[in-house]
């Protein structure tokens, strides 16, 4: 397995093919260069090969990284503090802005208990049968189920891209990645910090936890909300404020790690902070939400190409050879972790609350992929860990088989189980309604226009009246459409029609008003509380979308 003994010392691990070559600083960084320029082609090359033979484009770059090499000018390998530090905030933080928190809020049940105990006890089971089927000592056997507890959403998602899944099984897998994994690295840590002084109490080991988590929420909202009043004020230029989020994500991780709480965390919750309160402000204009927005899209693919690429560039398959019936256990071992943390604990985050289909449940659990920051979390373990060798090429061979088997098998799971069928109904209805969502928001832009005086009235009334052409053509064939859904047959029900959906949010709405009217003392609380009941009970009524 090629790794490195001190993987922390550059921000990617490099090591020329001749040991004794005694090349300058120039040959170097230009041979670098080459190398960065032959890995953005491939990958350019497996997005159109992945896209033609259906192949997960993730998948595709391990395997591209594997084939490439032993041809490369310059060997370079994945760097744990270049992961941490750098490329898992910017995962992260691409995450948290695109995540919608009244959706995060409506599923939250499940994924605190997914991300919470369930990471927990994957773990310690994993652990377990590591310990007894590998004869581990006690401390490796757990770091390596905690590493091998942490699960790469980019894989699950590049698959729901592909195929029709709900939104809210979307929703549950993300929102238990952006915590599953804080949660891993706090329990990572502790581990560690027993491995050095030799013991640590439950009692302080759950006090360290609840601090180090809630640190990291407090640091997550004060940076996060700071930065609404820096964005505001940066809004005129959309690159400063593109130069604002990139260091709140780095900064809010940094600072994390300063005061010893959870960077992870405090990176999430910033996100959150941003992406719901100052990028769906109708005080930020549209070119600004777009410039923002498209950069961390391009910055999470761009990560997420190099990430893969060094796996597959990392791994040796001749040491995969040697390990193989370990790496084989070790897959079993986490599947059975997780095996018996979903399905339990979704069954009790049902009580109370919708149900989570049993197909819905296949598809969390398969979707453990593994990826590069389990990699990173076997680099930095410590030089004087017993085995320390056999548990990174462990790690890794446990990585490739992971997505391999699963990235290539779930989608085909996915598409099997038929998630979310969609009728030429439905396609014709999403399509009026993107059309009207569409026409509307440029009206609402022009207004913004026409008021900081960018546009004279006349303009505006003619671009306005273009667009109010498509917003009243559309409004009528969807209007005709409701009006008749009772006579037709049932592929034209409701539930096609998105209503579903549409009532949802405004029932979040409504409990949303409420709150905000108990918190300002408009209303009493008995009030507020027997309607928020009478609300939730329409919630459960409606069907999952």
């Amino acid at each position: 397995m090629r790794f490195y003994q001190s993987p922390m010392t550059c921000w990617i691990a490099t090591v020329s093919r001749d040991p004794g070559a005694t090349s300058g600083e120039p040959e170097k960084v230009a041979s670098l260069v080459s190398v960065l320029i032959i890995l953005l082609l491939v990958a350019t090359v497996v997005g159109v090969l992945s896209r033609r033979l259906r192949l997960p484009y993730v998948t595709g770059l391990v395997l591209a990284g594997l084939a490439i090499a032993d041809f490369l000018p310059r060997r370079i390998g994945l760097d744990s503090s270049l992961i941490i530090n750098l490329f898992l905030p910017i995962l992260l933080f691409e995450a948290a802005i695109n995540t919608d928190v009244s959706r995060l809020r409506s599923t939250i049940k499940p994924i605190l208990l997914l991300a919470g105990p369930g990471v927990v006890i994957a773990s310690g089971i994993t652990a377990l049968v590591l310990k007894f089927g590998l004869s581990l000592a006690w401390i490796p056997a757990m770091l390596v189920g905690v590493i091998l507890a942490i699960t790469d959403t980019v894989s699950v998602i590049a698959v729901f891209k592909e195929v029709s899944v709900p939104a809210r099984l979307i929703t549950i897998v993300e929102g238990e990645s952006l915590f599953n994994d804080g949660i891993a690295l706090v329990l990572f840590s502790l581990l560690l910090k027993v491995y050095e002084t030799g013991s640590i109490t439950v009692t302080e080991g759950t006090k360290e936890l609840v601090v180090v988590l809630a640190g990291g929420i407090v640091v997550g909202l004060i940076l996060g909300y700071l930065g609404v009043g820096l964005y505001v004020q940066s809004e005129a230029d959309p690159l400063s404020s593109v130069l604002l989020t990139v260091a709140i994500a780095l900064g809010a991780f940094q600072v994390g790690h300063v005061l010893g709480v959870s960077g992870v965390v405090a990176v999430v919750v910033a996100g959150l902070v941003i992406g719901n309160q100052e990028l769906s402000s109708r005080s930020i204009s549209a070119s600004s939400r777009i410039t923002v927005l498209s950069f961390w899209e391009y910055a999470g693919f761009g990560v997420n190409t190099f990430i893969f690429l060094l796996i597959g560039l990392e791994i040796d398959l001749a040491t995969l050879g040697r390990t193989l019936p370990a790496v084989l256990l070790a897959v079993v071992a986490y599947q059975v972790g997780r095996f018996l943390s979903i399905y339990p604990l979704l069954a009790v985050a049902s009580w109370g609350d919708r149900s989570i289909p049993w197909r819905w449940q296949h598809v969390i659990f398969l979707g453990n992929i593994k990826g590069s920051l389990s990699m990173a979390l076997a680099l930095s373990l410590p030089t004087g860990l017993s085995g320390r060798e056999s548990l990174i090429a462990l790690v890794f061979g446990t990585v490739l088989l992971s997505l391999l088997a699963q990235g290539v098998s779930l989608p085909w799971l996915v598409r099997r189980l038929q998630l979310s069928p969609v009728s030429e109904v439905q396609q014709w209805t999403e399509a009026l309604q993107s059309q009207l969502m569409t026409a509307k928001a440029a009206q609402a832009e022009l207004e913004t226009l026409l008021k900081t005086g960018v546009l004279p009235k006349s303009v505006y009334e003619e671009m306005r009246s273009g667009y109010q052409v498509r917003v009243a053509a559309a409004e009528r064939s969807l209007r005709d459409f409701y009006n008749r859904r009772t006579d037709q047959q049932p592929s034209f029900s409701v539930k096609y029609a998105n209503l579903e959906a549409i009532r949802r949010r405004l029932l979040l709405a409504e409990k949303n008003a409420l709150n905000d009217a108990l918190r300002k003392r408009i209303l009493s609380e008995e009030i507020v509380r027997s309607r928020l009941q009478a609300i939730d009970e329409q919630l459960l009524k409606l069907e999952d979308d």
